[in-house]
């Protein structure tokens, strides 16, 4: 009977990690991302790189929490959310600017577009691919450092020993990594189905990163005013 129960936590975590991936800021974070793949199987494995990074920094820093027995303290918990909204910022921002470095008009060509991703793939084929897995894989380690302390109180309360509390975290993380893999996928398509129609890729790509500023500043602001961060800042 305590097995099934157990299985049944297990199942639960998976769908809850599942439902984690696909929270607003996550959700954006990794679409600044897919906005600068052209091609789908990319976008899919920048989310699989989201997943990854986020599962390794909860199992790690999770873990120890665990094995110590301890909580991270409000202060810290907020100061790693706040992260979050500075990197949606960030992220914005290059989004924003980046179409003018990745993309060129060539009016010679008959208006074509010409991708300097696609330039370097004839030079290096893995190097747009490296760079695109290491920017999401920054993205879900940080994320991962933000959710640490929710994930930590969520398995303290749900398993009974560390090894199950391991399993637990790696469970979620699948789910995470499987729930980004497909809403990225998704998020993936529109990119690149304008890929060659620069008026639409080029709003789309900015629409994305305006969505990531403004939502980074909200998030921010809502953490250290209406949350009382910055209060805890200067005490």
């Amino acid at each position: 009977m305590e097995e099934i129960g157990f299985i049944s936590v297990l199942a639960l975590g998976f769908m809850l990690g599942i439902k984690h991936a696909i929270e607003p800021d996550h959700v954006i974070a990794v679409s600044t991302i897919a906005s600068q793949s052209k091609k789908l199987w990319r976008s899919s494995l920048a989310g699989m790189s989201w997943g990854i990074g986020h599962t390794a920094t909860l199992f790690l820093v999770g873990m120890t929490m665990v094995l110590m027995k301890r909580e991270i303290t409000e202060q810290w918990a907020m100061s790693l959310e706040f992260l979050v909204g500075v990197m949606l910022v960030y992220f914005g921002i290059t989004t924003v600017i980046s179409y003018k470095k990745t993309h060129a008009h060539s009016p010679a060509a008959g208006g074509s577009v010409l991708h300097n991703d696609s330039k370097s793939e004839m030079n290096n084929p893995s190097t747009g691919f490296q760079l695109l897995y290491t920017k999401s894989l920054f993205m879900g380690f940080i994320h991962g450092l933000a959710g640490s302390a929710a994930m930590i109180l969520l398995t303290m309360s749900t398993v009974q020993n560390a090894w199950e509390g391991a399993l637990y975290i790696l469970i979620f993380g699948a789910g995470t990594i499987i729930g980004m893999l497909l809403s990225t996928t998704i998020i993936g398509i529109p990119f690149v189905l304008s890929s060659n129609q620069i008026y639409i890729n080029k709003s789309l790509t900015q629409i994305t990163g305006l969505i990531s500023i403004f939502f980074g500043i909200y998030y921010m602001y809502n953490l250290g005013m209406n949350e009382g961060l910055f209060m805890l800042w200067i005490q």
